[in-house]
């Protein structure tokens, strides 16, 4: 969700629906919190809506969720088909666009996905690898410089949703940032999920 206000008497995320679509009754969690809630209305333009489809930016209603448990970059999405949930590290192929010096691993610039804006350290430089092909041209290198391509390990310093970009491509590609300028690119391969909610609610496996 991109930005909220309280009114009508719940919280009002408002966000772009990324992929699938969002429509009232449906039960959402909002990763990476584990936050759970059901929809009341779904409004764009301040008219109702029976669904949403990719690419609307839409408001929607939400009952017994304060503004303040919210925050830019969480992602909304269905309870019972695959809820999106905190990252614990994730494996991206980064293309090395624009950096002045070296990158080594501990590395942690910030990373722009879908409205997300946080800091992920490079925990691993697994490989360097040919930009076209994805063949592998070195193991484990020491640092990358601009024009290189790599798979890496990433670390989220905050709790953070991605996804692959192969099942959620919006969820699955980044801009790297530091000093101002995009330093990086890359898409999302893997991604180690936390086991269970992070925080709220304790489901109890019987």
């Amino acid at each position: 969700s991109s930005g909220i206000n309280a009114e009508y008497g719940g919280t009002v995320p408002v966000g772009r629906v990324e992929t699938g679509v969002i429509k009232p009754g449906m039960v959402i969690t909002f990763g990476p919190v584990g936050l759970t809630t059901e929809v009341k209305s779904v409004e764009m333009h301040h008219e109702s809506l029976p669904e949403a489809i990719p690419g609307d930016n839409v408001g929607f209603n939400i009952k017994n969720v304060a503004v303040k448990e919210l925050k830019r970059g969480f992602v909304a999405s269905s309870t019972n088909n695959d809820p999106a949930k905190e990252t614990v590290n994730f494996e991206a192929q980064v293309i090395v666009m624009n950096h002045p010096g070296k990158i080594f691993a501990g590395y942690t610039p910030v990373l722009d996905c879908h409205t997300a804006h946080i800091a992920c350290k490079f925990s691993e430089i697994k490989s360097k690898i040919d930009k076209r092909s994805g063949k592998v041209l070195e193991q484990s290198p020491a640092f990358l410089q601009t024009g290189d391509a790599s798979l890496s390990i990433l670390t989220p310093t905050k709790p953070m949703v991605v996804e692959t970009f192969k099942e959620y491509a919006p969820l699955g590609r980044f801009a790297v940032r530091d000093m101002k300028q995009t330093v990086a690119v890359g898409v999302v391969k893997t991604v180690t999920k936390a086991k269970g909610e992070s925080s709220g609610g304790i489901t109890k496996r019987k």
